[in-house]
């Protein structure tokens, strides 16, 4: 055989004469286990001698197990299989999310002269990502672009989204894909006799395949998703009684007389922060709001402004032991829960995993209580005694609900807490700073209304962004007034989301002593 011939591509007939290599990568319930069945099952059935091997992942979402598939036409001699693939060597690559196929692609097991590439769109995101404080999501537009490349042939939707909707798993609606993308030679009745001889689940598993097989088959790749906001009449309009409407009325009046590039966000900010305490709460909101409204100008296109609306409104909704018991035992949640779960008529346990510091049991005590708690090393002891161990609190049950569900009712009381006092006393000096230094550099100013986004969370998640606000705050006073301090408060609040113990930031901030 010629090297041209070796290097011509392959007639789709020779794959009913060769080893037919399919590799899986699938994450914990994903249902890869059960695809592998399913490809095993149809593959016998249709007279070919077939393999399965796989290779466990690691838990919690830091890796996927890669289910490997070898099968040939049975004939006089039995054919010898691999146990794993190999770069370059994949006839079929099924990804059942869009980062591993991102790591296919990286691993060498997509190539464009043989391999058909099925993955789906969505996301699950890894342990790495959801770790780096800022926003870690790797780009999924990276990935498709690379697969447009890599691949021979490419099946792109996202399959998760579509089993979903009939009431079935990604495994459905990818084996489905599978079987339209035509990269088996058999034919689509052997791939649903494959799920109804498993013998579960069977109706919803025959939808969600039936979808993914004509979506492959017609329309193998979305379009790049475009971001679009709600339209204002997709927007809830808030309701209640006549005084409150009232009053709320008169807040959107105030909204509509802020520059206009700020009102949008003034809109949204004004609405969390009603509905994180009340409409008195909301009035503070846009004192506070117009205090920095006063100060801008238009040259700069209301950039303060609108920053402002932004975090302050995050501020104010900051995350305390009643929200956190609110958003557990809200209507909403356990429905979400039981849609995901697929149980909408049946049961669900659910179990709560808490772990309350003895300051977020302080901070909940009235202000001159909790203050005197807070100054006894003893009393602080006992309390992290008493409450800072691990927690399963199962809200299926009725006591542990009410209890959760009591703690969340307490928005009246939380201006009385010691908590409620340290954040108002934390955002006033915040924003003093702000209002300090926009006459002297706008630019500089407005990165410090940014830097509030280092602070969120609750509990040690809190306290630890809490510092790194504080460090990067303390750091930008030493280029204030420079010409380049707007760049570097930038810089700063860019290394603190860098990671979670700080380690980019501390470099960052070494630097800036060097020169200031």
């Amino acid at each position: 055989m010629s090297i041209q011939q070796a290097l011509a591509p392959r007639q789709p007939d020779e794959k009913l004469n060769t080893i037919i290599k399919l590799a899986v990568l699938a994450v914990g319930g994903q249902g890869g286990g059960v695809l592998t069945n399913w490809i095993e099952s149809v593959a016998r059935a249709q007279g070919y001698a077939c393999q399965a091997t796989s290779v466990a992942g690691v838990a919690q979402r830091t890796g996927a197990t890669i289910y490997y598939i070898e099968m040939a036409p049975m004939g006089e001699v039995a054919p010898v299989f691999s146990l794993a693939p190999s770069a370059g060597d994949v006839d079929v690559m099924i990804a059942a999310e869009m980062m591993e196929a991102g790591r296919a692609i990286l691993r060498g097991f997509v190539t464009p002269d043989r391999t058909t590439l099925i993955a789906s769109t969505h996301r699950a995101l890894a342990v790495s990502e959801k770790m780096v404080p800022g926003d870690g999501i790797a780009s999924s537009d990276e990935v498709r672009a690379a697969a447009e490349v890599a691949a021979d042939k490419l099946i792109m939707f996202d399959m998760d989204k579509l089993a979903i909707q009939n009431g079935s798993v990604i495994s459905s609606s990818l084996f489905g894909a599978l079987a339209g993308s035509g990269a088996l030679p058999f034919p689509r009745d052997a791939f649903e006799e494959a799920i109804r001889a498993s013998g579960k689940g069977v109706e919803a598993s025959l939808r969600a395949f039936g979808a993914a097989y004509d979506r492959a088959q017609n329309a193998a790749v979305d379009p790049a998703e475009a971001k679009q906001a709600k339209p204002a009449s997709e927007i809830a309009v808030p309701q209640g009684p006549s005084g409150l409407m009232k009053k709320w009325a008169a807040l959107s009046a105030r909204v509509n007389a802020l520059p206009e590039p700020a009102q949008e966000m003034a809109q949204h900010g004004l609405r969390k922060v009603v509905k994180f305490q009340d409409v008195a709460y909301g009035a503070e909101y846009l004192d506070r709001l117009e205090e920095i409204a006063v100060l801008d100008v238009a040259a700069h296109g209301f950039a303060l402004s609108a920053e402002a609306a932004k975090y302050i409104a995050n501020a104010m909704a900051y995350d305390d032991v009643i929200r956190v018991a609110d958003l557990k035992t809200r209507g909403a949640r356990f429905a979400r829960i039981q849609e995901e779960m697929g149980a909408k008529d049946r049961p669900v346990a659910l179990t709560e995993f808490m772990h309350p510091r003895a300051e977020e049991i302080a901070g909940m005590l009235p202000a001159a209580i909790g203050a005197r708690v807070e100054a006894n090393p003893k009393a602080m002891a006992r309390l992290d005694r008493w409450f800072n161990k691990g927690r399963r609190v199962r809200t299926h049950r009725l006591g542990n609900f009410l209890m959760l569900y009591v703690l969340g009712g307490l928005r009246g009381y939380r201006r009385r807490t010691l908590r409620h006092r340290y954040e108002q006393e934390h955002l006033a000096r915040w924003l003093d700073q702000v209002k300090g230094a926009v006459a002297q550099d706008y630019a500089f100013a407005v990165e410090l209304v940014r830097c509030r986004r280092l602070v969120k969370g609750y509990s040690d998640t809190h306290a630890r962004s809490l510092s790194k606000f504080g460090r990067v705050m303390e750091a930008a006073e030493l280029v204030r007034g420079r010409a380049d301090g707007a760049d570097w408060v930038a810089r700063l609040r860019e290394a603190a989301l860098q990671d979670e113990k700080g380690a980019a930031l501390d470099g960052a901030i070494l630097t800036v002593r060097s020169f200031a």
